[in-house]
């Protein structure tokens, strides 16, 4: 797959094959934006990381507790994985999902090297994330929602795999904000994601605009 950089922040984003149209979501006709191959992942894994997202401060506004059941979809090299972990302890449990077998191999090496014992990874396909059944206190997507090919069937297994009392929850660069340094199909705007998931039987709850570049949405079952 071909990879674009993008300026100073190094933003590794797939282009699209020459002359091919990128499909759209029905609902809000946004273009689906292509899925970052494993040769992206050293992005995922950069040192400024922290400072322009702050993952760990988005993972504190969880409120995640010990024993918890989580989700990590769409994980990558395992960024979050490893904080969800850490959040919810050797009682608890995360769900590592991905649909590149590449990338799920980056997560068990880090799983090994950071002796995390909480950590499942599952090889998910375009439609189905993989997971059981009413299982999981909190699914997390972190800017993967937008990628999905197949958004509405997607959702339709995740909510299928929440809790009665479970939050899927996205991480989304916000569309609303030209500042934000991130290609425009890989963004979303708050309105967007509200007309998709509650097409699909998910409640909003709140947004939380705590991040320097991500909306937090949370979504009830």
């Amino acid at each position: 797959m071909q990879l674009l950089k993008l300026g100073q922040f190094g933003l590794l984003l797939p282009l699209l094959a020459a002359g091919a149209d990128p499909a759209v979501h029905p609902l809000t006709g946004r273009p689906i934006a292509g899925v970052m191959g494993a040769g992206g992942a050293h992005w995922l894994e950069r040192s400024e990381r922290e400072s322009e997202e702050q993952p760990q401060l988005a993972v504190r506004l969880l409120q995640l507790q010990p024993g918890m059941r989580v989700a990590d979809v769409g994980a990558g090299s395992g960024y979050y994985t490893e904080l969800l972990s850490r959040a919810v302890g050797a009682s608890g449990a995360v769900l590592a999902t991905d649909i590149q077998p590449a990338m799920l191999r980056l997560i068990d090496k880090r799983v090994k090297d950071k002796a995390l014992t909480n950590v499942q990874t599952i090889l998910a396909s375009d439609s189905d994330p993989r997971l059981p059944a009413n299982s999981l206190d909190l699914i997390l997507l972190v800017d993967v929602y937008h990628e999905f090919s197949q958004p509405q069937a997607m959702l339709r297994r995740l909510r299928a795999a929440l809790k009665p009392s479970g939050r899927l929850v996205l991480l989304e660069f916000r569309k609303e904000d030209p500042q934000v340094p991130i290609r425009p199909e890989h963004k979303m705007s708050v309105a967007d994601v509200r007309t998709e998931l509650e097409a699909e039987g998910l409640r909003f709850h709140q947004v939380l605009n705590d991040l320097p570049w991500q909306h937090i949405l949370v979504f009830l079952k």
